[in-house]
């Protein structure tokens, strides 16, 4: 999905095919370092524990980012999303083993504007769970 996608080639309804993204503990050492987010609670699985999570769980920005990603790398220019938002509505748990978790992103063309503007709803999964809600992305088209 790196080519940039042309606004008159889009369609209201059209589905962006779902990427897969892996999370492995050691992505969310680099985030807490790159963020500064060192919260125990992303990288110590006796503290989540201690404070009633099932595990370690992913930074709810780490979430975003990826679905941020997917929306960037569909749009073939991260200087064409305009505006992003959503709502975190489940946690991306992420056990330490050889598998980790999965964030699913998929997307729809929710809506065309002027000025070659389309609005992109965003779905992301981890399991059973979705974890982003509300989630949109306003993009510029070539």
């Amino acid at each position: 999905m790196t080519a940039t996608v042309k606004y008159d080639e889009v369609e209201v309804g059209q589905e962006i095919p779902a990427v897969d993204y892996p999370v492995h503990r050691v992505n969310l050492v680099m985030y807490a370092g790159a963020s500064g987010d060192f919260n125990p609670i992303h990288w110590n699985e006796r503290h989540a524990k201690a404070v009633g999570l099932p595990d370690v769980i992913a930074h709810g920005m780490f979430t975003m980012a990826e679905a941020g990603r997917f929306v960037t790398d569909w749009a073939g220019d991260p200087g064409a999303v305009l505006d992003y938002g959503v709502r975190f509505s489940s946690m991306v748990v992420v056990p330490d083993n050889d598998e980790g978790a999965v964030i699913t992103v998929s997307g729809v063309v929710e809506g065309k504007l002027d000025d070659n503007r389309v609005v992109i709803a965003l779905t992301a999964r981890s399991g059973d769970s979705r974890v982003l809600s509300r989630a949109k992305a306003t993009v510029r088209l070539a």
